[in-house]
């Protein structure tokens, strides 16, 4: 028998998770108009109607399969193109213009809607349960408010990889260095009910040109909180030069398909005392880009992997597979929840042997730099 370790690319599961995912800036969808989201294998409309309320339906009519998203806002409910049948935010057709009445089976798929933080997040479970409100993302009460810069929201299309593969870089301390250019120099984890925290402090590499969490001149204490399968909170606290600034990131995604989501990322910023408006601004565009880079150094190795049921791991490697047991519990029916699914774990990764190997790379890397440099003039 060989010693070859085989790749266990196994097979993507069958449903989607269970739990409260984000789909975006509740804002966004504020304008009386009908909004196509693609989530969960099918499409969704999302409306607001004459009262206020944001509501979030599948979005093909059960009469005759009309696309909603393509329908029309009127009053409360989302009326259908093809034959005008109404549909309210509980799921119900209200009103049949042409009907004597409107059949008793008339119901189609709601979603329960909540907005927070500014956001509008939806309850989804292929059980069918009613929502868990006692595992909503915290408020974070200053939010929205003029100690804060509004949020800005990007949105990115992740074809070829299943969302746990996203889940994965909770765990995974070395990622940092390679993919992100920073040294982390400390890295735990605490996994606990529906809830996985990563702690993590870094400083960026001087041998690189920055972009992610890479400016050589950061250092960098981070607090990531996954509240559910599908929404992050990211409490940052950025030491550049002595400057130190409050960050806020959302990591959140829509399963899209088997192999497939929607990432979405926002950055809020605690405003520095001092500082006019107009710097504020400034300071927040400039960590959105700088994190949002660093979301696209992931994409860029998550469309081209392929997915490990079997990692072969070393210690620093962090606990992928305790993650992974954590992540299964949104995966199966609340019945078949295990203990070690949603006890507490806890994990410091040990990064000695990492930085010392690593510092002695970036010292080398820097070397021929210098090098390189220095012999520039006379070859030219």
């Amino acid at each position: 028998m060989s010693d070859t370790r085989l790749l266990d690319q196994g097979t993507q599961p069958i449903r989607f998770a269970r739990g409260w995912h984000c789909l975006g800036l509740a804002s966004d969808f504020a304008d009386g108009k009908p909004h196509a989201i693609h989530g969960f294998g099918t499409k969704l409309v999302v409306w607001q109607g004459a009262s206020g309320e944001l509501n979030v339906l599948d979005g093909y009519c059960r009469h005759m399969g009309g696309d909603l998203t393509q329908g029309e806002v009127k009053g409360d409910h989302i009326a259908c193109p093809f034959h005008d049948w109404r549909w309210g935010g509980d799921g119900k057709c209200k009103e049949i213009p042409y009907a004597r009445r409107v059949p008793l089976r008339a119901r189609t798929q709601r979603y329960e809607t909540v907005v927070r933080n500014g956001q509008l997040l939806i309850w989804h479970d292929p059980e069918g349960s009613a929502a868990d409100h006692d595992i909503l993302p915290p408020e974070l009460p200053e939010v929205m408010t003029d100690k804060y810069t509004p949020w800005s929201w990007n949105t990115k299309e992740i074809n070829g990889s299943h969302c746990r593969e996203l889940i994965d870089n909770v765990a995974d301390m070395a990622h940092f260095y390679y993919v992100h250019f920073a040294f982390p120099t400390s890295f735990r984890n605490i996994f606990d009910g529906h809830t996985a925290t990563q702690f993590m402090e870094s400083k960026g590499r001087p041998d690189t040109m920055g972009g992610g969490y890479g400016d050589e001149n950061s250092t960098l204490k981070s607090v990531a909180t996954y509240y559910g399968p599908s929404y992050m909170i990211n409490w940052l606290e950025v030491d550049y030069k002595g400057f130190i600034t409050e960050v806020i990131l959302i990591n959140c995604h829509i399963p899209t398909g088997p192999d497939s989501f929607l990432l979405q990322y926002g950055i809020t910023v605690k405003k520095p005392e001092g500082l006019d408006e107009k710097t504020c601004a400034y300071i927040a565009e400039r960590y959105t880009e700088s994190f949002g880079d660093g979301f696209l150094q992931d994409v860029a190795i998550w469309e081209n992997k392929v997915a490990v049921q079997n990692p072969l791991l070393c210690e620093e490697d962090g606990p992928v597979y305790q993650l992974r047991r954590w992540y299964e519990q949104f995966y199966v029916d609340v019945a078949d929840i295990a203990p070690e699914m949603t006890d507490r774990f806890e994990f410091e990764v040990d990064t000695t042997k990492a930085n010392e190997y690593w510092h002695a790379e970036v010292a080398e890397n820097l070397a021929k730099r210098a090098a390189t440099e220095a012999a520039a003039p006379a070859d030219a």
